[in-house]
């Protein structure tokens, strides 16, 4: 039987791969309804499309950072990935091999392969069980310690976060909301992950607590060689651990490149907009010196995931480009293909056919002027 190996002829494959993933959450018509039914109504089922045709590649030792307004999908996102929510329609591969293909031991591998750290850390940790069985429960289960063997495994990743080993015989809510979350991260770490995905993991601390926790972050990726899906709505953690950034509204990609090209250059007129009010990170006030163009359309249309039109209208705002001179718009009434900005950035909309250098030095392909 072939196993998912660096070994393996997929070993050049993305560790990560999502392709047109989908997914979508249906309330039911309620026993009222459906008696409205039998007498002439048209009571439907209510679906909301959280996640819209999402392709992603993330490679090996990788930190992508997903950035998006709440309610855009990033969660959900993150929840297809770690397999807590499986994605309604799309392909997910894990080193180069359909989930739906796999094996059970290589399933066993990819559920074991990608860990997940939540964003409030007391919700996520069981209140009953003491840090040495939050923690130990899960090698011992899966065969990667014994149970003779889980004290001393639990102490080794107790040091590794910046905990105190005295301390796991103590409940969660006798530590702090920073001691919480990094319990939370030795239960992932536990298993040995080779993904970790981070769903808000820093959103709920108060600002020193955050950048201990993003340093923590960091030496374990250099220590581990782990790869990162850092989910946050701030722009400047993300810029402070991403290699790569990704941007999301309703459900959709609409903006992809480095994490300098991002901070330094949004095509999409949205996050550029967030940059110019927001004032707690230095990488959004970086952007607020950027002139913007008029934003009554933006402010016109705010499309909802459950409208019928809403991803015609969301591609509506994002066709808008900072084009020609300053304050000039060119809307994409059409479903536009994703476009290249760059050698490394792609963003959803309409090619501008004039481009100011003052405004995108990455020049477009002559294809696409």
């Amino acid at each position: 039987m072939e196993q998912l190996t660096e070994a393996s002829p997929r070993a050049a494959a993305p560790l990560l791969q999502l392709r047109g993933v989908e997914k979508q959450f249906v309330q039911p018509v309620d026993i009222a309804g459906r008696i409205a039914n039998l007498l002439g109504a048209n009571n439907q089922p209510a679906v909301v499309q959280a996640v819209a045709g999402v392709d992603l590649e993330i490679r090996t030792g990788e930190v992508i950072g997903v950035v998006g307004e709440s309610g855009c999908g990033k969660s959900t996102l993150g929840r297809v990935i770690a397999d807590i929510s499986p994605a309604s329609s799309g392909e997910v591969s894990y080193l180069g091999k359909r989930l739906q293909d796999m094996s059970a031991s290589e399933r066993r591998a990819y559920a074991l392969g990608v860990q997940m750290i939540f964003q409030n850390p007391m919700a996520s940790l069981n209140p009953r069980m003491r840090v040495l069985d939050i923690i130990g429960e899960a090698p011992v289960v899966h065969g990667i310690v014994t149970a003779s063997e889980v004290r001393d495994y639990v102490a080794g990743l107790m040091r590794q976060v910046g905990l105190d080993p005295d301390y796991a015989q103590r409940y969660p809510h006798q530590f702090s909301g920073g001691q919480r979350q990094r319990i939370g991260i030795a239960r992932a770490l536990a298993l040995k992950p080779r993904l970790i995905v981070c769903d808000e993991a820093v959103a709920a601390l108060d600002v020193s607590i955050q950048a201990q926790v993003l340093n923590l972050f960091l030496e374990l990726r250099r220590e581990f060689d782990l790869t990162y899906l850092f989910i946050s709505h701030n722009l400047g953690v993300v810029g402070h651990v991403s290699d790569r950034v990704v941007i999301m509204y309703l459900g959709r990609v609409v903006e992809s490149a480095p994490t300098d090209v991002i901070c330094r250059l949004p095509v999409t007129k949205m996050l550029a907009v967030t940059g110019s009010t927001a004032t707690a990170a230095p990488v959004s006030r970086s952007l607020a010196g950027r002139p913007l163009m008029e934003t009554s359309h933006a402010e016109a249309s705010c499309p909802k995931p459950m409208a019928k039109s809403s991803k015609a209208r969301a591609l509506e705002i994002f066709g808008v480009f900072i084009c020609g001179s300053l304050g000039e718009q060119k809307t994409a009434r059409a479903d536009p293909a994703t476009l290249r900005v760059g050698i490394l950035q792609w963003s959803a909309g309409h090619a501008c056919t004039q481009l100011r250098n003052s405004i995108f030095p990455l020049a477009l392909p002559a294809a696409l002027m």
